[in-house]
């Protein structure tokens, strides 16, 4: 799977090419958007530990010892664990409809994630995000050093949408009906997962990014599929992963 940026407008996207061919393109970050998902995850941070110090106040010497190792697990742990669990997004980067994820566009590892969250050391420098900025500035994929050494780049939920429910989600087959009679044995498991990815993510892209690769996949697994009709490409596909899903039952 390769991946490079293409310049589109005033805006840089991510074309990534699939094994079978289809590219799908993602729309990178700006700064701004990384700015501002950065400050509000930030004042967050520093609400929980004013919150923290509040509480632990009163247990002394104690407390001081308790709240340092909590401090160094909320400043570490909180871009970490939001971007590993929350499909690449932390609060403030789920505010500007912004996510983090790997080169390809698939999910952030929690390996990858904390290489590019340790590299904010050296990002801040030597103050105000000089260096980081820099980077994004400078590369042509929006990178800053943590997001080069990761793989991993920031990238828009949806084109000039804000926010909300653009997170892939979890697809379940339908009921194949009459497609249960289709050959469906020269279509591979990767052809397969191709197909789920693109149903997964379809409410995340635009109508003609959304029409468009669903019709180049359906031009390309049409032939492959024995006895299908003629059937919108969307449905096609519906149909083509529930036939697959019940012959591995």
């Amino acid at each position: 799977m390769s991946d490079r940026p293409t310049p589109v407008g005033y805006e840089d996207r991510l074309a990534i090419a699939t094994p079978e061919g289809v590219q799908v393109e993602l729309t990178l970050a700006n700064i701004g958007s990384r700015f501002i998902a950065g400050v509000i995850d930030l004042l967050i941070e520093i609400a929980l530990l004013i919150a923290l110090a509040v509480l632990l106040r009163v247990a002394g010497s104690v407390g001081a010892a308790i709240y340092a190792s909590i401090s160094f697990a909320v400043i570490f742990f909180y871009d970490v664990l939001f971007e590993v669990l929350g499909g690449g997004k932390t609060p403030g980067k789920r505010w500007t409809g912004i996510r983090v994820v790997r080169s390809g566009g698939r999910p952030i590892t929690f390996v990858r994630s904390s290489l590019r969250n340790i590299l904010r050391i050296i990002d801040i420098l030597p103050a105000f995000y000089a260096i980081g900025m820099t980077a994004i500035f400078v590369s042509s994929d929006n990178q800053r050093l943590g997001d080069m050494a990761a793989g991993a780049h920031v990238v828009r939920d949806r084109h000039g949408d804000r926010v909300t429910g653009a997170a892939p989600t979890s697809y379940t087959p339908i009921d194949p009906g009459p497609a249960a009679a289709w050959d469906v044995s020269a279509v591979s498991a990767a052809d397969v997962a191709t197909v789920r990815a693109f149903l997964e993510r379809r409410d995340t892209l635009e109508p003609s990014a959304r029409s468009s690769i669903a019709a180049e996949l359906a031009a390309r697994l049409h032939p492959r599929v024995g006895g299908a009709g003629d059937a919108a490409n969307e449905t096609f596909l519906e149909l083509l992963v529930a036939a697959k899903a019940q012959r591995e039952r």
